[in-house]
C-alpha cells in the first residue's frame, strides 16, 4: 500500500498537535483550516486512510519500536547496545526502572492516540464526502478496525486510558477522562464487528498491507483470548484459521520453509495476516529518523564492529548496535530446535572459529537476531544506507493464530486429544518444521509459542496474560501488580484531568 503521505502533511502536523493530551494550548489556524478543507473527495479520503495506516509501523525518532522496546522487557532479550547507557530507554524497559518521565511511555502512548486520532477524524470527514457508496463503506470499516488496533495496545500498556470517538478540538482537551479498560474491550470488540461486513474477504496485490475480514478476525480473537473469553476467542481464530491447516477462507497458508518468512523479499506471504509494511527507497537519514518507512530494526540487532575475517564463510551482516541480544537461557531452549539458525545469529560460535570478530558490548550473549539482522547485499542505494532496510514486520502470522487457537480450545474446555482441531492446528506448526506431533498441554503450547515467535514482540504479552511476568522476568527486576503495564507519561496529567494509575503511584 502506499505510503507517502506529503499531501497531508498539514492535517498530520495538526493531529500531532492535538491528539495525546500533550496539552498545547496553541493551535496554528492555518493547519486548522488546512485539515477543514481537506477532505474533498475520495482520493483524499483514501489520503487519510493511509495516514491511519501509517501509524502502526510508527518507529520514534530514538529508533523505538513497539517491538524492541517489549522484546527488551521480555526473558528472550536484553536490551544490549553498546554500553549501559546506550539507548536509555530500551535499558529502563529492560531493567524496569521506567517511570513516568521515561521515553518509552511518552512514545506508546502517543503512537496509539495519534493513531485513534487519524481514524476519528477520517471517521468524521468522510460522511461529507460524495463518493462510491462501497468505497466509503470499506475505508469506515478500516479506520474503525484500525482504531481497534490501536486501542487494544493502549489499553493492554496503560490500563486506565481515555476513549476518545471523535475529534478533540483544543479547548476540550483538558477535560478529558478515562474510563473502565472494560468499556475500552467494549469498543474495541464494537469496533472490529462493525467492520467485518464491509471488509474484503482477500487483498490484490496492489493494496498489499490493507486489512481483510481475516485480519480482523485474528484481532478480535486476540482481543478475547487476552480477557480470558475461551469459547469467544477459539471461534474467531477458527474463522481465520479455516476448517483444515491450509484450508482457510481468506487464502492463509504456513510457508512451507520457515525460513523463507524471513526473506525481505518475501512480503505479504500466504502466512502473513497482519504485516508492517516498510521500504528501502524512503532515503531516511540520521536527521529525520521514524520520519520515513525505512525499517531501523536491521541496523539495530546487528552485532557491534562486526569484521568478517574469512569473508567466504562470514554472513554478510551489516555492523550494528547488538540491540535484543538473545538471552542465553532461550538460545539453550532454540539450540537443538529446526528453527534455530533462522532465528538466531550464533556470533559466539563463528568468533570461536575464526571466522568472525565483534565487539562484546553490553549484555553480550553471543547471540543475536537472525530473523531481522540487516545484510550489506539488502542495504538501500538511497538515503543512510544502514536505516532503510525494507523488511517487512508480522503483527500477526498464521502460525501464532494456529497456536492461540490450540491454547483457547484447551482452556475453554474443549477436547484436545489426538484427532481434535487443536491438536490438528497446535502440531501443524511443528510439522511445517519436521517435529513429531506431541499432546496439547499449556507447558507444550508456552514452549511452542515461545520457539516459533522469539523476536516478534509476543513473549512479554504472553508472561503478562499468563501470569507468569513476575516468576520469569524477577531477574530482571519486575514487580508483581506494577509492571504488568507502563505508567501514564507525565506530560498526559500536568494540568489535565487524567490520573496515575494506583500501580504507579496514582489513585486510579
Amino acid at each position: 500500500m502506499k505510503k507517502n503521505i506529503l499531501a497531508i502533511a498539514a492535517l498530520l502536523t495538526a493531529s500531532q498537535l492535538i491528539v495525546s493530551c500533550e496539552k498545547q494550548l496553541e493551535v496554528n489556524p492555518r493547519e486548522r483550516i488546512l485539515e477543514t478543507n481537506y477532505y474533498q473527495n475520495q482520493q483524499q479520503a483514501f489520503t487519510g486512510l493511509v495516514a491511519v495506516y501509517d501509524q502502526l509501523g510508527n518507529q520514534s525518532s530514538g529508533y523505538l519500536t513497539k517491538l524492541n522496546l517489549f522484546c527488551s522487557a521480555s526473558d528472550d532479550h536484553y536490551a544490549g547496545a553498546d554500553s549501559p547507557s546506550d539507548l536509555g530507554d530500551m535499558q529502563a524497559m529492560n531493567n524496569y526502572t521506567v517511570n513516568s518521565l521515561s521515553g518509552a511511555p511518552s512514545y506508546l502512548w502517543s503512537k496509539g492516540f495519534t493513531g485513534v486520532y487519524r481514524a476519528n477524524v477520517l471517521l468524521k470527514k468522510i460522511e461529507g464526502i460524495n463518493m462510491d457508496a462501497s468505497t466509503k463503506a470499506r475505508y469506515i470499516a478500516e479506520a474503525k478496525a484500525l482504531r481497534a488496533i490501536f486501542y487494544f495496545d493502549l489499553v493492554r500498556i496503560f490500563k486506565n486510558i481515555p476513549l476518545i470517538l471523535a475529534p478533540i478540538e483544543p479547548s476540550a482537551m483538558f477535560d478529558v477522562t478515562q474510563v473502565a479498560p472494560a468499556d475500552v474491550y467494549k469498543q474495541i470488540e464494537q469496533d472490529l464487528k462493525d467492520a467485518l461486513p464491509a471488509l474484503p474477504v482477500t487483498i490484490p496485490t496492489a493494496d498489499a498491507g490493507r486489512l481483510n475480514q481475516g485480519a480482523a478476525h485474528a484481532v478480535l480473537g486476540k482481543v478475547y483470548l487476552w480477557q480470558e473469553k475461551w469459547a469467544l476467542a477459539a471461534a474467531e481464530f477458527a474463522e481465520v484459521n479455516g476448517t483444515a491447516p491450509g484450508a482457510s477462507t481468506y487464502g492463509y497458508k504456513l510457508l512451507t520453509k520457515f525460513a523463507d518468512l524471513w526473506n525481505w523479499k518475501n512480503k505479504f506471504n500466504s502466512e502473513s495476516v497482519l504485516e508492517l509494511s516498510y521500504n528501502t527507497t524512503s532515503n531516511m537519514g540520521w536527521s529525520n529518523v521514524g520520519s520515513r518507512e525505512g525499517n531501523v530494526m536491521g541496523i539495530l540487532v546487528g552485532p557491534r564492529n562486526y569484521v568478517p575475517v574469512i569473508a567466504a564463510q562470514a554472513p554478510d551482516y551489516v555492523s550494528g548496535w547488538s540491540v535484543m541480544p538473545i538471552t542465553k537461557e532461550l538460545f539453550d531452549l532454540i539450540h537443538y530446535d529446526p528453527r534455530n539458525k533462522p532465528t538466531v545469529a550464533n556470533l559466539d560460535s563463528l568468533e570461536k572459529a575464526g571466522i568472525v570478530t565483534y565487539k562484546h558490548a553490553n549484555d553480550n550473549t553471543g547471540y543475536f537476531v537472525e530473523k531481522y539482522a540487516g545484510r550489506v547485499s539488502t542495504k538501500a542505494a538511497v538515503g543512510q544506507l544502514e536505516l532503510n532496510f525494507g523488511q517487512n514486520m508480522y503483527e500477526i502470522r498464521l502460525a501464532d493464530t494456529y497456536l492461540m487457537e490450540a491454547e483457547a480450545l484447551l482452556r475453554s474446555g474443549a477436547a484436545v486429544g489426538t484427532g481434535t482441531r487443536a491438536y490438528i492446528f497446535f502440531n501443524a506448526v511443528r510439522a511445517r518444521v519436521g517435529l513429531n506431533p506431541v499432546e496439547v498441554t499449556m507447558d507444550n503450547i508456552m514452549k511452542e509459542r515461545r520457539l516459533e515467535l522469539v523476536a516478534e514482540g509476543q513473549r512479554w504479552f504472553d508472561l503478562v496474560r499468563w501470569g507468569l511476568a513476575p516468576t520469569k522476568l524477577a531477574f530482571k527486576g519486575f514487580q508483581a501488580n506494577k509492571n504488568e503495564t507502563l505508567p501514564i507519561p507525565q506530560a498526559e496529567l500536568n494540568n489535565t484531568k487524567i490520573v496515575q494509575s494506583k500501580e504507579w503511584g496514582g489513585t486510579k
